[in-house]
């Protein structure tokens, strides 16, 4: 179990990336699911030992994630978001040198491992290839080897599947829930379907806040009979977006369809839909810009400037 207690950061720039972060991840995979800049990033490489937190804590099975730096790095295997490759060097023989800077000194040992996991990684028949030539996502499965080197009781994977074409990505997915079954495995995406697709429990992270944690299904079920679609003209689109709350807009025909939240039917040509994990997410969302907003315009107005004598 993976126990985050008030945890927070703020750059030196005044960014503040953790807002008073709280989680429970229990063994499996573990969705963290928000938009660009929300934070994903910053909490995987605080639990990865990489930044410091300006307050809070981190436990991983007793360990105490924030101070014992070195043991927590013996359990964990990492794939951040920009993972850089030798490009000339062959997979192999990458695998064995990171595997050698792992601590796996005995070379039959060593060997065995690189193997299994280029096996596991589907890998092994391009074992002897240069890293330069591997395809997007045979450089993710490629990261996601030399992460389980050691057999890590913790995996992070920082937006893993961005880029990959479907094929690739389902792959990966596949082989990310085949790992999950005996670790904990922190998926870090905002594509909502990875989520959906893999994992038992998930937060919604915003603006450096939790704005969800709990079981997607649980989070779908909630909104049932509550989401409404209709396909409205370009030029009526600002009045619904005005009047109602829409959470999402995709085009058929060149004509907008949308998605609004509403307790009962809104208007007349609504129709009932069921909800997904895409419309949990906006509606998250959607409720933090309006409580964003609507303290923006009670806070009171700044005493003016006193001007000296």
């Amino acid at each position: 179990m993976l126990t985050i207690k008030g945890l927070s950061k703020t750059y030196d720039n005044g960014v503040r990336a953790l807002d008073d972060v709280s989680l429970e991840i229990p063994n499996g995979m573990f969705g963290l699911l928000g938009p660009n800049g929300a934070g994903k990033s910053s909490l995987m490489r605080t639990i990865a030992t990489l930044q410091d937190a300006d307050a809070g804590s981190i436990d991983f099975d007793g360990v105490d994630v924030l101070r014992e730096k070195d043991r927590v790095r013996q359990l964990l295997g990492y794939l951040p978001q920009d993972f850089g490759v030798y490009p000339k060097v062959r997979a192999e023989d990458m695998l064995e040198h990171l595997a050698t800077l792992k601590g796996l000194v005995d070379g039959k040992s060593r060997r065995e491992t690189v193997k299994a996991l280029l096996k596991q990684t589907n890998l092994w028949d391009f074992r002897a290839r240069a890293l330069g030539s591997y395809s997007g996502g045979m450089r993710q499965r490629f990261g996601i080897a030399q992460a389980l080197i050691g057999n890590p009781r913790l995996v992070i994977v920082d937006e893993p599947t961005a880029g990959l074409d479907p094929e690739e990505r389902n792959r990966f997915l596949n082989l990310l829930a085949e790992i999950g079954e005996q670790t904990v495995v922190i998926l870090s995406t905002h594509i909502v379907e990875d989520v959906t697709d893999l994992c038992p429990r998930m937060a919604i992270l915003s603006r450096g806040r939790v704005l969800l944690a709990g079981e997607p299904r649980r989070a779908i079920e909630a909104l049932r009979g509550k989401i409404w679609r209709r396909q409205v003209e370009k030029h009526a689109l600002a009045d619904y977006q005005a009047r109602f709350n829409v959470l999402s807009m995709r085009r058929l025909a060149g004509e907008p369809i949308i998605n609004i939240h509403a307790e009962q039917q809104p208007e007349p040509g609504f129709e009932s839909v069921p909800p997904d994990l895409e419309d949990v997410y906006f509606l998250k969302l959607r409720e933090q810009q309006r409580a964003l907003e609507a303290s923006a315009t009670t806070d009171p107005a700044p005493a003016p400037a006193q001007v000296a004598a």
